[in-house]
């Protein structure tokens, strides 16, 4: 057993939910803003592409919001009829933002660079998410685990994502030189580094439990 690693999953859920949840909240300030205030570099979309943006900003913050509340032990075990459907919420809000992001991917205003990263992050989010689901219809629950938290590290690409654009701003970083790369750099360490606590918890004989708070 590796308890270093127990104790670092933990933190990491603990830091990764808090996260999640803030950036979840303020992504609705769009309801009170607008979108040309409050998103202007995906406000373009407004013109011809405009089911696609309110269907990714509008139900995307619900998959980030409920993706830490899958990996508490004990809501699983005491509540698991409220386990199962926060994951169908969860599953289906995938669905319908994956998609829309998907569509957005291809109205980048960045590039080809840009709409390549964020074209094959919204596929492995939903191909992820998709192949989890199956391994819980098949009640196959350690395969499941592991394809959730596959899934759960594109998820956070929503928070990655604004950690880059926050620093590339704030280190006066040209847009159109940054977003390309923020494209690829806010989902790929994320899956990278989830892949290797996969590999390494299981190898450990189901260490993977570890993100869960019991």
């Amino acid at each position: 057993m590796y308890p270093a690693l127990q104790v670092a999953g933990r933190t990491a859920f603990w830091i990764a939910t808090v996260s999640a949840i803030s950036v979840a909240v303020v992504s609705y300030r769009f309801l009170p803003l607008g979108v040309a205030t409050a998103m202007d570099f995906i406000a373009h979309n407004l013109q011809g592409n405009a089911v696609a943006l309110y269907a990714h900003i509008g139900i995307a913050p619900i998959a980030l919001m409920l993706m830490p509340f899958q990996f508490i032990g004990s809501l699983r075990v005491r509540r698991p009829r409220l386990h199962r459907w926060m994951g169908r919420v969860y599953a289906a809000a995938v669905l319908v933002s994956g998609l829309a992001g998907f569509e957005l991917a291809f109205h980048s205003a960045a590039g080809p660079v840009a709409t390549s990263g964020f074209a094959l992050l919204a596929v492995l989010w939903l191909g992820t998410t998709a192949v989890a689901v199956v391994h819980a219809l098949k009640r196959r629950f350690e395969a499941h685990r592991q394809w959730m938290l596959r899934s759960a590290a594109l998820t956070f690409a929503a928070v990655t994502l604004r950690l880059y654009l926050g620093t590339s701003m704030a280190l006066e970083m040209d847009f159109v030189v940054a977003y390309p790369v923020i494209a690829w750099l806010c989902w790929v360490p994320n899956t990278v580094l989830m892949e290797f606590y996969i590999r390494v918890s299981s190898g450990s004989g189901g260490l993977s439990r570890a993100v869960a708070a019991e």
